[in-house]
């Protein structure tokens, strides 16, 4: 036999198994296809291919690994019995970039489904080389460690102290620093994972400087809302706010937007910019920056604050920005962008409120487009309150509501009318304009019966 037919036994073998990994890891897309590739052993095939002499089969190997890990428990728990997973470490750290991402997304496909399964990824010690991985010059490395490191983390506080102690903080606090959006995204989602389990994790994010790049990180449009539940759980709002409260001028300007962002997402996430205290600090901000895309960055997060239900509306209301709000929105030498985002706050506050003592300066001074808001909302809360009528009509708020004018058929009509028939008809008649004249008059015409 000569040499050529001697190394095309070889070939043909390579061949084989080319054809073999890649036709498995093209079948482990589909589902339908899983229990079959499973009853059949591709467990105990893929195994020793993942240790080939061909780059490319373990690559592929370990690709169609992770899609098989992915589907269920069952066959993640398969990777972890037939000792792939000391085999998968191994190679973690030896071979190329290609190899590393299949690698740990095998183990992320199979650390993700209980924390017992994590705990065997721990056990072989893929923790110390998957923080290895952070620091690869590869985004997609990174990435591919940064998700492994996260999935592990997420089930309970014994798998993120696990990954703390590895020293993985440091190194994904540098990955939400780099210019790959994934890559930030995903470590940010990894620091969220660690982090939400207990106070003490929370802070070790914190320690470690990662909530002045999650501040800036929150102003991308791209960022989710898991990243600005990441800067709650890491108390990173209460700092933010401090943050704020010690910084004049531009400096203040990414604080400021975060906090409205981290507040734009959910009623709870808003609540928690509350509880900070943090609609007293960006009131201080609106009254005191004198430059107006400062202040309209305040409006705005001030109305993402508000906008949610009546009790964040009442926590901006009694901070007493709305009169000042609307005194932006009205004035001249307001920029357009400041007259925009007070005009819009205004709306999202004044559509959720229902604390009367703060609306009322606003019927006094608001302009038709502000003021029908404002009258809606009386006429909401006044039906249902007697304390809050009698004191409707002590403080002038139903004259000063007779006084305005209204087009016959429009919405603010309608509320006035609402309001007017909470009331007797010789009370509203009683402050209608020109109804002290009309007594007058009657006085003057009366003719006392002699």
């Amino acid at each position: 036999m000569s040499q050529r037919q001697v190394l095309q036994v070889f070939e043909q073998y390579q061949r084989a198994r080319t054809q073999f990994v890649q036709t498995v890891a093209e079948l482990a897309t589909r589902p339908q296809n899983i229990e079959t590739l499973q009853n059949a052993g591709v467990m105990a095939l893929l195994r020793p291919l993942l240790l080939d002499v061909v780059p490319n089969i373990q690559q592929t190997a370990a690709l169609a690994l992770g899609r098989l890990a992915n589907y269920n428990d069952d066959l993640a728990e398969a990777v972890v019995k037939g000792d792939i997973l000391p085999q998968l470490v191994y190679s973690l750290a030896e071979q190329n970039r290609f190899y590393k991402k299949a690698a740990a997304f095998v183990l992320r496909a199979v650390g993700k489904h209980s924390p017992q399964l994590a705990q065997a990824i721990v056990d072989c010690g893929a923790l110390d080389t998957l923080v290895i991985c952070l620091e690869d010059f590869d985004p997609g490395v990174k990435e591919a460690a940064s998700w492994a490191l996260g999935y592990i983390a997420r089930h309970n506080a014994e798998l993120s102290q696990a990954v703390v102690d590895a020293g993985a903080i440091p190194l994904l606090v540098l990955c939400i620093q780099e210019p790959e959006i994934s890559l930030r995204r995903i470590a940010a989602s990894a620091l969220s994972d660690v982090s939400k389990h207990s106070p003490e994790l929370a802070q070790t994010v914190v320690d470690a400087g990662a909530i002045a790049h999650l501040a800036q990180m929150i102003l991308n449009p791209d960022a989710k809302l898991k990243l600005s539940q990441l800067i709650v759980n890491a108390g990173g709002v209460a700092a933010v706010i401090d943050c704020v409260g010690s910084c004049k001028g531009n400096v203040r300007l990414p604080g400021i937007m975060m906090l409205g962002y981290v507040a734009a997402h959910s009623e709870n996430l808003a609540m928690a910019v509350i509880i900070s205290k943090g609609v007293p600090q960006l009131a201080v901000c609106l009254s005191e920056e004198p430059e107006d895309h400062i202040k309209a960055a305040a409006a705005w997060s001030l109305g993402q604050i508000g906008r949610h239900t009546p009790e964040h509306a009442r926590a901006v209301a009694v901070a007493n920005v709305l009169p000042v709000l609307l005194s932006f929105y009205m004035a001249n030498e307001s920029s357009e962008d400041l007259q925009v985002k007070t005009k819009k706050a205004l709306k999202n506050i004044l559509q959720k409120c229902t604390h009367l003592p703060a609306l009322e300066p606003l019927l006094h001074d608001a302009p038709p487009n502000i003021l029908k808001h404002v009258v809606g909302q009386f006429s909401k809360v006044l039906p249902h309150d007697s304390k809050a009528r009698r004191l409707f009509v002590t403080s002038g708020g139903l004259k000063k509501v007779q006084e305005i004018k209204a087009e016959a058929g429009s919405l603010l009509q309608e509320y006035i009318n609402t309001i007017n028939n909470c009331y007797p008809e010789e009370i509203v008649r009683y402050y209608s304009p020109g109804y002290s004249q009309a007594l007058l008059e009657r006085v003057e015409n009366y003719q006392p019966v002699l």
